[in-house]
């Protein structure tokens, strides 16, 4: 296939494509990345393309050639439109449930939404919401990754939320691809890590636990959700190979801030900068 710019016809009809419209076609191809589609408003070519993912609700359970065959009618939404490559991104299974579909485009960043822990994952949490309908495939229509959860650093998700706990959360982006809402608990909860850094500068003595040790260096807990790395050169005065050597978890150590990146919520520090003030 040309590109747009080689093939006005097809530039013509990707001009009047747009998301949200509902475009019928007969499927050309089935691949295990999705299927191909000969569109009833442009039969030139099968311009239509519908991802793996976006097949069905139940792509998640079935490969593609479960779910689709050459020659099947479908009718499906659009979510995207590629001008340049010359394709129509297409949803099926947003015409398979409208109500839960037309529910989520409706959302908006930053509106809030309730409801309750369905399912703790060890790549997220699902939450079944208060508002709106149920979701056909997962334990619940929102989603909260492991960074969303929470300022704080923690190893198990079960240590910000447990099993049917209410919880609201700030709506991120309609994931178009999964139907579900992502969303963040954290965004609704001051970050102690702003609140921390307007009231320490450069140079400042902090005292705090040692929270973990990585081949780098150690974490070290200066205030409630804030950390800071000691750089394994900034451990000790005496060359080192591993921070073990000189620290261990749950040790209290003293030390000096040696930077403060806010874009990146980064804070250095030094034991070894610390111990040569004295």
């Amino acid at each position: 296939m040309g590109t747009v710019e080689d093939d006005q016809p097809l530039a013509a009809f990707m001009a009047t494509v747009n998301v949200g419209d509902t475009l019928a076609g007969t499927v050309a191809d089935v691949t295990r990345s999705g299927a191909t589609v000969l569109l009833d408003s442009f039969v030139a070519a099968p311009v239509g393309v519908i991802g793996s993912l976006d097949l069905s609700w139940q792509s998640f359970q079935r490969s593609a050639g479960g779910i689709l065959h050459v020659g099947d009618r479908v009718s499906a939404e659009v979510i995207a439109v590629d001008s340049q490559g010359g394709r129509v991104l297409l949803s099926r299974a947003a015409v398979e449930n409208p109500q839960l579909w037309a529910f989520l485009k409706a959302l908006r960043p930053g509106q809030r939404l309730s409801g309750t822990v369905a399912a703790i994952e060890s790549f997220g949490i699902f939450v079944d919401l208060e508002d709106g309908p149920k979701h056909p495939v997962f334990p619940g229509v929102g989603f909260i990754t492991m960074p969303e959860l929470s300022w704080r650093r923690f190893e198990d998700p079960s240590e910000i939320v447990s099993m049917g706990q209410h919880i609201t959360c700030e709506v991120l982006t309609f994931d178009t691809t999964n139907g579900e809402a992502r969303l963040s608990l954290r965004a609704t909860q001051p970050d102690p890590f702003q609140q921390f850094t307007r009231v320490i500068h450069v140079g400042q003595i902090l005292h705090g636990p040692v929270t973990k040790l990585v081949p780098f260096g150690a974490f070290v807990r200066v205030a409630d959700g804030v950390e800071g790395l000691i750089h394994l050169s900034e451990l000790s005065t005496a060359p080192i190979e591993t921070p073990d050597q000189v620290v261990q978890e749950g040790e209290e150590v003293t030390v000096i801030v040696t930077d403060i990146d806010l874009p990146r919520r980064r804070l250095a520090l030094s034991r070894r900068r610390r111990s040569a003030l004295h």
